[in-house]
């Protein structure tokens, strides 16, 4: 016989499978960044210094001074189409736009505050051809059990992911703030139970705040992962830095290789938390460098150039 949480776990992995990765572009390694890396690039700097780099994709995370995409001038619906040409014409797709919308509100009102937020997104991610829209898990709330709070995020997740996918995109929950254990995150995913829900691994913080080396987060979740925040760091007392890809303590090269050996088809993309972080190196420097020791890790993994759907 086979349980209710066997079936619910069956269910839930064949519905991961079914979902279609986003674009691959031709001739690039699948390589992106993040606007959160270079607050202060315009949409034509971003879109240059990408295609300048051999990068593939770029992640939406702001751009300048507006965090909330939906109200940057670019991205208007009459420019839209003017965005989307310039895209292709320097060979770049959108792999993710980054709203800052958070599942765990307990208050009724502010729950349904975030869920909008979350649904304008994904109404910009349709209308700009981007596959995925990360929201957050965020916190755990004082007085809410563990239950009771993973229950409450997946049913935000099942709802976002449901209104996605009827627009030809998924809503991902990052493993990021009190979420950054691949058990819970398992849990949450699980109980959300929709084809257009699945996970960003933010793999700096699974190791880092959940102390999970790569290849067990990797086997755990792995099936539900679609798009992949990559950063290293190093301790500083009680605090982390970032520093430039592969001089820190994370392990991104073993990140990179546990994930590429599970046939992963989506993207790789540096998160540099320059808007939050000033004193880290600069873009030119650290988006840079990322390209040419990510595009070498990805190589000795076995990935290679592959031409787009």
């Amino acid at each position: 016989m086979t349980t209710r949480r066997e079936f619910l776990e069956t269910t839930a992995a064949v519905v991961a499978s079914q979902w279609v990765g986003p674009l691959r572009v031709p001739g690039r390694m699948p390589l992106g960044f993040s606007t959160l890396g270079c607050p202060r690039w315009d949409w034509r700097q971003v879109l240059d210094f990408a295609a300048g780099h051999d990068f593939a994709a770029v992640e939406l995370r702001g751009l300048q001074t507006q965090m909330d995409l939906t109200q940057v001038p670019e991205f208007a619906p009459a420019r839209l189409a003017e965005a989307k040409r310039q895209l292709a014409e320097h060979g770049l797709v959108v792999s993710c736009l980054g709203s800052s919308a958070n599942m765990h509100d307990m208050d009724a009102a502010k729950h349904a505050a975030q869920l909008d937020d979350a649904r304008r997104f994904i109404d910009l991610a349709q209308a700009l051809g981007a596959p995925y829209v990360r929201v957050f898990g965020n916190k755990y709330v004082a007085g809410v059990s563990r239950e009771a709070m993973l229950a409450h995020i997946a049913r935000g997740l099942h709802e976002l992911g449901e209104y996605a996918r009827g627009k030809g995109v998924a809503v991902l929950i990052e493993s990021h703030g009190d979420f950054t254990d691949s058990p819970a995150l398992l849990e949450i995913l699980q109980q959300a139970d929709s084809p257009g829900a699945a996970l960003l691994w933010d793999a700096h913080h699974t190791f880092v705040s959940g102390k999970e080396a790569p290849e067990d987060t990797v086997r755990q979740v792995g099936r539900y992962i679609r798009h992949t925040h990559l950063k290293d760091s190093v301790r500083v007392g009680n605090d982390r830095r970032y520093v430039l890809t592969g001089t820190g303590e994370v392990p991104v090269r073993r990140q990179v290789e546990a994930l590429a050996r599970t046939g992963y088809s989506g993207y790789f993309s540096f998160e540099w938390e320059k808007r939050w972080h000033p004193e880290i190196d600069e873009p030119e420097v650290a988006i840079a460098q990322f390209a040419t020791v990510a595009s070498g890790y990805l190589r000795d993994a076995g990935v290679r150039d592959v031409p787009a759907r």
